[in-house]
């Protein structure tokens, strides 16, 4: 089992920056691939950014040169720098990690980015 608690949410006005954060029960060094989603009401929700083990990184159009994914071996945390906040990021975030065969999410956590 491994566990994961994001924390760092809240509500921001357009053009502020959150940083998530996503801390696991376990090392995630041996983490192929970790990743943060979002969900909005109504919406499906979506791949918003991936971190290899070898620390490349990948995001969705709609975040790039915006969002920076993280992470810090040493604390177990995956981290999620959010800057230049959009109304349409606002979304429960949620940290994902793929431990095959099964996965394994947080709980999420509310964004909101008020006009």
């Amino acid at each position: 089992q491994v566990h994961l608690v994001e924390s760092g949410g809240g509500v921001v006005q357009a053009g502020g920056s959150l940083r998530l954060s996503c801390a696991a029960s376990r090392s995630i060094f041996s983490f192929n691939y970790m990743d943060w989603y979002r969900q909005a009401p109504g919406k499906e929700r979506e791949l918003v950014a991936t971190i290899r083990r070898s620390d490349s990184t990948n995001y969705a159009d709609s975040v790039k040169g915006r969002f920076t994914i993280s992470r810090d071996n040493a604390k177990n945390t995956v981290y999620l720098q959010m800057n230049s906040l959009k109304p349409e990021d606002t979304a429960v975030y949620y940290c994902h990690v793929r431990v095959y065969p099964s996965d394994y999410w947080g709980q999420g956590t509310q964004v909101t980015v008020s006009s």
